[in-house]
């Protein structure tokens, strides 16, 4: 990773014991130079345990299950407080690929945007998802640009950087459930730029997403109304 920059990749992780000490170890493979943390969302099982084990990376344990927004704000505060002038969101699950920090990263040194999302739907890489997945990634794609006028590929990808402003903006204002497009909005209506780049998404090969198919339509509703009211509240 060519950049002077301190780097940190935040890693919010809830009961994924068996994948998290593989993508520690695979991100300190790719790229030594960054910092990670690993913050346990209150899980049940050897989350913690084998994250600390690896010994490469910060470990916060959250005292119960605050939900994936309270996990990766607790990142940025901690990026805040440390000095790290960008952070990394990065899933505990093994679906993305460490080798594209790269990617994300260099829009943000390169002052190309304040924050840096990794689409699997900007380019063409083989990845597929559930048809009802689709749909919701599609839906939530129409809604930020008929609110924003910005088009969006992925806007609810777990995969995405911020610059030291937009980290500190985050660690004083981030949505508590569902955030990643709410975030988005946020970041809009106060003035930060943003932009994507194509990335690589592996399938998840342990545990299970937090959105099965029973909660996709409280999910899908929520997160609407929270982006709608978004544009007429006070965002920090």
């Amino acid at each position: 990773m060519k950049t002077d920059l301190n780097v940190l990749v935040i890693i919010p992780a809830y009961n994924e014991e068996n994948s998290i000490a593989r993508v520690v170890r695979a991100v300190h493979e790719a790229h030594p130079e960054v910092d990670m943390l690993v913050v346990n969302d209150g899980s049940t099982d050897e989350t913690s345990l084998r994250a600390r084990a690896t010994g490469l990376a910060h470990v916060i344990d959250l005292p119960f299950n605050v939900g994936i927004g309270g996990a990766v704000q607790t990142g940025y505060i901690f990026a805040s407080r440390h000095g790290y002038d960008i952070a990394i969101q990065l899933d505990a699950d093994g679906q993305h690929e460490p080798g594209d920090l790269n990617k994300i990263v260099s829009v943000i040194s390169n002052g190309e945007a304040d924050c840096c999302i990794g689409s699997r739907f900007l380019e063409k890489t083989g990845y597929t998802s559930t048809p009802i997945r689709q749909w919701g990634i599609r839906f939530f794609s129409w809604l930020i640009r008929a609110l924003t006028g910005r088009t969006m590929t992925d806007p609810t990808s777990g995969f995405r950087a911020v610059n030291r402003k937009a980290m500190e903006y985050f660690a004083e204002n981030y949505p508590d459930d569902y955030p990643e497009v709410e975030a988005l909005v946020m970041l809009e209506r106060k003035g930060f730029t943003i932009k994507e780049t194509p990335v690589h998404m592996h399938c998840r090969e342990e545990g299970h997403s937090s959105i099965t198919a029973g909660k996709a339509l409280y999910y899908m509703t929520k997160v609407s109304l929270a982006v709608l009211l978004t544009r007429f509240r006070n965002v920090g």
